[in-house]
Parts: C-alpha cells; sequence; structure tokens
C-alpha cells in the first residue's frame, strides 16, 4: 500500500481556505504557496494520484516543513498536516529511496554503539575540528564539512554520556513515586547538565528514578526524511526498554522525545502496526514532560531554584505547546526565588530548528530564528529558557550568530540551581 493510502481520507479534509498562510514559519520565510499546508496537501494529493514527477523539486518541496504543527492547531477542519507531510515523505522515500543525508541518519541513530563512539571521538577530537569564537562564546568548524558547512555554532559533546554516569535504578522513599527517565540523545549527549537537573530535582522530590539502558533514540530524525521503517525498530526497542520497569510515569525533559513517545509513535507507527498500537498507547498515556510532572508532584521552586538575580524569557518549544505544556514550566519557573520573567513577543512561534530542516535549509532556519533573536534581546533578559535541547541548540545558534551573549538555559536548569550548590 502507498503511505498515503493510510491518510486519503485526511486529505480529503482540507478544503484550501487557506488559514494555515497566516501561523506557517516556512511560508512567512518563503512566501510561496507550496511551503504551506494546503499547498502540501495538494501535492501530497497529486503523489497520490501519481500525476506528478517525483523529481528533486517535489523533493524539496515536502522538506520545507518544520512539523511545528502551527498549521493543525489553527485548521478549522483539524487536518492534520505533520501526519500527512511526513506520510509523503514516506512515500517518496519508498518511490525514490532514501536520501544520502537520511541514510546515514538512519545508521546513526538506530546504531547506539556507533552513536556513542562518534560522540567520544567528537568530545576528543573538537579541537581538531571546531576553534573557539571568544567574542561569542561559542565553537566554530575550522573548515566545512558535509551537511553541517562552518557557519554554525556547534555545542560542546560531552567526554561522558549523561546515562553513563549513573546506575539504572537509584532508589528513591518508600510510597513515592516511581519514574522512568527517557533520556534522549541530545541530553545523553550534549546537554548533560540537564539530565542532571532532572535527576536532581526527582531525588529531592523523593521518587525511585530509572534510567532504562536499552533507550535508544526516539527516532524523530528519521521520521523526519521519511524513513519509518528505522522510526519502527526504534520504537520497538524503546518499548522494551521502556516495559522493563514498573512505573508510575515515564519522564522526558525534551520536547522533541515527549511528542515522539506521546503523539507521533500513537499516530504514525501504531496506526502503521497495529500489533504495537496498545503497548505503544500504554507508553503514551504514562509519558510527561519533566515541568508538567514536577508541577503535577508538587515542587516547591523556593526550596531548590534560589540562586543569583536571573532576568530571563520563556521560549515555548513546538512540541510541548501542541501538548497544552505552556502554563506548567512558566507557573514553576515564576515561582524560582530571584527570577524575573520577561514574557517575549512570540513567545511560542518555533524558533526555526524542525530537525533535518535545519540541515537541508539552514539559511532559512537562521531567517525564520532572526525574529525569535530579536524578540529576547527586546526583553533585555540576562537568559532565555526552554524546555528542549534541541531548542537550546537552535537558540543559542542564532543569539551567537548576531554577536549576543544571553544565557540559553533549559527550564530544570534555573528549577534545580539551589541543589547544585
Amino acid at each position: 500500500m502507498d503511505p498515503l493510502k493510510r491518510v486519503e481520507n485526511e486529505l480529503k479534509k482540507c478544503v484550501k481556505c487557506g488559514a494555515c498562510r497566516a501561523h506557517c514559519p516556512a511560508f512567512a520565510a518563503w512566501q510561496r504557496e507550496p511551503a504551506v499546508a494546503r499547498g502540501k496537501v495538494a501535492i501530497a494529493q497529486h503523489i497520490l494520484k501519481g500525476d506528478i514527477e517525483l523529481d528533486e523539486q517535489t523533493y524539496a518541496v515536502m522538506s520545507k516543513c518544520l512539523l511545528c504543527g502551527s498549521c493543525v492547531e489553527k485548521c478549522p477542519n483539524d487536518v492534520p498536516t505533520d501526519e500527512i507531510v511526513v506520510t509523503a515523505r514516506e512515500s517518496l522515500a519508498r518511490r525514490r529511496g532514501l536520501t544520502t543525508f537520511h541514510k546515514a541518519v538512519g545508521q546513526v541513530i538506530k546504531n547506539r554503539r556507533l552513536m556513542s563512539f562518534g560522540a567520544l571521538a567528537a568530545a576528543i577530537l573538537g579541537p581538531l575540528f571546531f576553534r573557539k569564537v571568544p567574542q561569542t562564546s561559542g565553537l566554530r568548524l575550522r573548515f566545512p564539512l558535509p551537511f553541517v558547512g562552518n557557519r554554525r555554532h556547534i555545542p560542546q559533546i560531552a567526554r561522558k554520556p549523561f546515562m553513563d554516569r549513573h546506575p539504572e535504578v537509584i532508589q528513591g522513599e518508600p510510597g513515592k513515586p516511581r519514574v522512568v527517565f527517557y533520556v534522549g540523545c541530545m541530553t545523553n549527549f550534549v546537554y548533560t547538565e540537564v539530565g542532571e537537573a532532572a535527576l536532581a530535582l526527582f531525588r529531592h522530590l523523593g521518587c525511585t528514578v530509572i534510567i532504562p539502558k536499552g533507550q535508544g533514540c526516539c527516532g524523530l530524525p528519521g521520521m523526519s526524511g521519511g524513513d519509518l521503517d528505522t522510526v519502527r525498530g526504534l520504537a520497538e526497542q524503546n518499548l522494551a526498554a521502556l516495559e522493563r520497569h514498573e512505573a508510575d510515569y515515564i519522564m522526558t525533559a525534551c520536547a522533541t522525545c515527549g511528542g515522539a513517545l506521546h503523539k507521533f509513535y500513537p499516530a504514525l507507527i501504531g496506526k502503521r502496526h497495529p500489533e504495537l498500537a496498545a503497548r505503544i498507547r500504554t507508553i503514551a498515556d504514562k509519558t510527561v514532560d519533566a515541568a508538567q510532572l514536577l508541577r503535577q508532584l508538587g515542587l516547591h521552586p523556593e526550596e531548590t531554584g534560589a540562586g543569583e538575580n536571573l532576568k530571563i524569557t520563556y521560549h515555548d518549544p513546538c512540541h510541548l505547546r501542541t501538548r497544552s505544556i505552556t502554563r506548567q514550566p512558566r507557573e514553576l519557573l515564576k515561582s524560582s526565588p530571584g527570577v524575573e520573567l520577561a514574557e517575549m513577543e512570540g513567545a511560542d512561534k518555533c524558533c526555526g530548528l524542525g530537525g533535518t530542516f535545519n540541515v537541508y535549509h539552514y539559511d532559512t532556519s537562521l531567517k525564520i530564528n532572526e525574529g525569535k533573536s530579536a524578540a529576547i534581546e527586546k526583553t533585555g533578559a540576562d537568559a532565555v529558557v526552554t524546555g528542549c535541547p534541541g531548542c537550546m541548540m537552535q537558540l543559542s545558534d542564532g543569539l551567537k550568530q548576531r554577536g549576543n551573549r544571553t544565557r540559553v538555559m533549559h527550564t530544570l536548569e534555573v528549577l534545580a540551581r539551589a541543589l547544585k550548590k
């Protein structure tokens, strides 16, 4: 079956009203009809009919989507455009094959040993490939690399991944919740301080924290390229790892990973593989964002977040915004001693990362990010705070491109300041 047959009825829901145009960051950047949701729906319909040439232009058009979900939220007919775009990319991948880049992505994300080796090599050999940029406190490549270039600022890779630093089970107090921590690749290999903050906060609450050793990548980088076979394999691997432990909650400190477990696994993998649907739904129902769970469990930020006076602004990650997780992190942050929250204009707008969108369309990704960076600067904040390590990387790159030294922090880092002293 052509994957698009699965969403044929959803395609018919689109009446081409154009409401999506006002909310699509890709359309705002390109100002061309194929970049917007209704344009992609129309192209998907032609792909299904078989009356459009599957050339480079068709593939390029379908790549011009950040999967931010803004069009889905605002659509009067509830057209799941993000699911349609992923399915169209899957159809193109089946007909034309995966791109060289996404073949490489698939090989890396489904092999944790390869990923760990690559991260260690990057951490050790970093000085050979990167140079420090003192004026912006960033790292820049010394020379262009495929799919990376040499303009972007790269965060430092941790020499020891977060998961290698801790036992699988960290016992808490009797009667307190058991929390499985789905760590995610960015937290494990890059922003390990986010993992440490999460661990400190939930241990402060007396929770037993379980870090399953068998967990892998959530698969969203593969999903972005239409490689649903790799996503399915990773989903099965993660299901097996998460099911091994009895737990009250599955906690994520990454909006993207949470979106995968909570939304995309049921919507994409569950529908394609009914034999996995019940298991996926059980995991999805237990999956909660860290800030959401801390709020639910009654964290008192005055006990954990005291530190120097800090003026912050908050960026809503798309994969938290689409799950209505916007109030909880703000309430926790505002309750932290010494923290002043200054709302930026367009806090709920996409930062321009979009997973592999940032690789294929880096200049456009930065163009989308310009408005976000300007809004952050306008607040005069010392730090911009968010709940997604991917957004952290994008926000940091955008600010440093402008020579701005505003700190980029995770929500949990702010909430755990007193615990890290």
